[in-house]
């Protein structure tokens, strides 16, 4: 599997970020720096304490991440709960939750995979 194919398996869309990054290579780096950022799991226990300011401060900051790396699933789901945290509509955005997860975990897997077939 390549870096184009990581991309295909988790909704992302790498012709528009390697023409933001230029090279492959840069891409990879960025999308392994990815499985280190804390945003998603600060968002989900800011979630759990019923944090909202906290949450919104993480999943925003998850959204922007996933807008620079074109992982457009991740970047769509993400919007949605910024949306509804911004609007005050709680239910709403503990209801797109798992949709979320299941995106993020997604791109996670893949990451990992790809990294793993390459031996790093």
């Amino acid at each position: 599997m390549n870096l184009k194919e990581c991309y295909i398996k988790f909704g992302g869309d790498f012709d528009e970020v390697l023409g933001r990054l230029r090279r492959e290579q840069i891409v990879q780096k960025f999308v392994y720096k990815f499985l280190d950022d804390k945003s998603f799991h600060l968002f989900e226990t800011s979630m759990e304490n019923k944090d909202y300011a906290e949450a919104l401060r993480a999943v925003h900051t998850l959204k922007g991440i996933c807008q620079n790396l074109a992982f457009t699933r991740l970047f769509e789901s993400s919007n949605l709960v910024t949306k509804a945290l911004k609007e005050n509509d709680w239910n709403t955005a503990i209801d797109m939750i798992p949709k979320l997860s299941k995106d993020y975990y997604e791109i996670i897997d893949v990451i990992v995979d790809f990294k793993s077939t390459r031996g790093e």
